[in-house]
């Protein structure tokens, strides 16, 4: 087996060599014909201490072996690390690594400690020269998998050289002077429906360290829970950096044979993914007065689904104090004040009722409120399924505002019967109807319509219905989404190369 030449240097300088049976400590010394070189190695014992934990080995023969690392192991000793490394569990696994010296036996190149995938180990010195060498020579290609924040270009290349952090020693950075020369290549795979963050591939042209987690967040485009190099709200979307060495191809060390392994990422990586796969959607529900609205978002709120309700809003803005009622006092004075403060509602609307002009004045400031309240709420949920009741939201122009458009539907003549059994007048429905668009426009533009002609009990049974529909059709995606994702991480085949 091919040993290391500085190796056989200091085995010569330690007597280790002898001619016809001399010492000889030169190791310049030429060999005349016929005379007999003896050399006596020394294999000093390793301070490794082999540990039997779990080790995923990919492939292994006498020369070599892949193994697939699981996050939170640290490759080799170091004075920093407490328990036992990737090092350690190898040598339990293949006792031959204990023959090389040093702390790193089987060493050629490293993943962070809080990185998963493959890593090769060279079994024999041999090995270990061959391999050294083809990754200082750039023959070694290596892919990984990265959830980073944002949406970043189709693919590009990254060249920023790379340097030891000026304040913090423990950190890299881009540097303009002194640092090392480092190439990142990347191309977009696939992007969360929210667009908050994406899967990419990387190939990186060198080894730097941090290489990858330094370049993605130089672009803006940090990797999810990298503690070090993201943003606290990046680094808190996951438990630790998403970032999986996928693929990984070299020529065997002895055989020269093309080797090539890939390995799926693990259920860490896969769980932040399937809860990046999850759509959200915010279902916008409307009709005319009198359809049932409130009957389905009470449904909606018993079902434990986040509620927008338009007409609060507007009614808080109207209280004493309330944006809305500021914003009518700025443009009309006290017109309309309550003699207790606020906005006197009635006094409101019976003005509106006698005016076109002074309605779509006041619809115009009014409805910028609602449009902000619904941001504001939409962003503070968790919920896979919202639903905000907006009664004009057509009207409004706020149709862009919800994913889902729902419209409770109910026959104008038995509409206008309930209505009249509940007080209202025939002249105030019709004045109330004038403001909305008829409900056959509404119909026309909603993906959903909720019937209504039916008993209060089957418009609550269309209603459970409607957000389990909504619930349903979310989950289903979201698994098509995993099933892609994952058939692809596990057909490197069908893969095109990156340049």
């Amino acid at each position: 087996e091919s040993v290391a030449r500085s190796r056989i240097q200091a085995w010569i300088k330690d007597g280790r060599a002898l001619i016809d049976g001399r010492v000889c400590i030169k190791a310049a010394t030429k060999l005349a014909p016929g005379q007999v070189l003896t050399l006596f190695p020394d294999y000093p014992d390793s301070t490794i201490i082999p540990d039997a934990g779990p080790l995923d080995v990919v492939f292994a023969d006498d020369d070599v072996a892949v193994v697939d690392k699981t996050p939170a192991l640290t490759v080799h000793p170091a004075p920093s690390v407490a328990g036992p490394t990737l090092v350690h569990r190898a040598a339990h696994h293949f006792p031959i690594l204990l023959s090389q010296s040093g702390e790193r036996p089987g060493v050629v190149h490293r993943l962070d400690k809080d990185t998963s995938g493959l890593i090769v180990l060279a079994l024999s010195e041999a090995a270990r020269l061959t391999l050294t060498q083809a990754f200082a020579s750039r023959e070694v290609r290596k892919e990984y998998l990265a959830l980073v924040a944002g949406v970043p270009e189709e693919s590009g290349t990254v060249n920023l050289a790379l340097g030891r952090h000026p304040d913090i020693k423990t950190r890299m950075a881009v540097v303009e002077r002194g640092g090392r020369a480092a190439e990142t290549r990347y191309e977009l795979v696939w992007t969360a429906p929210d667009r908050s963050a994406s899967l990419v591939r990387v190939r990186i042209m060198t080894g730097r360290t941090h290489q990858i987690r330094v370049h993605m967040a130089a672009l803006g485009h940090p990797i999810l829970g990298d503690s070090v190099y993201a943003d606290k709200q990046t680094a808190a979307r996951a438990p630790r950096q998403m970032l999986h060495a996928w693929r990984l191809r070299f020529e065997h060390p002895r055989s020269g044979e093309p080797l090539e392994f890939c390995a799926p990422p693990p259920d860490d990586f896969l769980e932040v993914l399937r809860g990046l796969c999850r759509e959200r959607a915010c279902i916008g529900l409307t009709g005319a007065v009198g359809s049932g609205k409130s009957t389905v978002r009470a449904v909606a709120e018993d079902m434990g689904v986040p509620v927008f309700c338009a007409d609060r809003v507007v009614a808080e803005s109207y209280a004493k104090g309330g944006e809305g009622c500021a914003i009518l006092e700025h443009h009309f004075g006290s017109r309309f004040r309550h003699p207790c403060g606020g906005v006197d509602k009635d006094l409101l609307r019976e003005a509106l009722a006698g005016s076109d002009s002074l309605r779509r004045e006041v619809e115009r400031l009014v409805h910028p409120l609602v449009r902000h309240a619904l941001h504001v709420f939409k962003a503070g949920q968790g919920a896979d399924v919202v639903l905000a009741e907006i009664p004009l939201l057509c009207e409004a122009g706020l149709a862009g505002e919800v994913d889902l458009l729902a419209v409770v539907y109910c026959p104008d003549s038995l509409r206008h019967a309930r209505l009249l059994g509940r007080g209202w007048t025939p002249e105030q429905i019709a004045v109330i109807d004038s403001w909305q668009w008829p409900q056959a426009r509404k119909v026309g533009m909603a993906q959903f319509v909720v019937d209504n002609s039916g008993s209060l009990d089957e418009l609550r049974t269309r209603a459970r219905a409607l957000i389990r529909v909504v619930q349903g059709m979310l989950r289903s995606h979201a698994e098509q989404c995993m099933e892609e994702l994952q058939a692809f991480f596990e057909t490197p085949d069908a893969v095109h190369e990156m340049d």
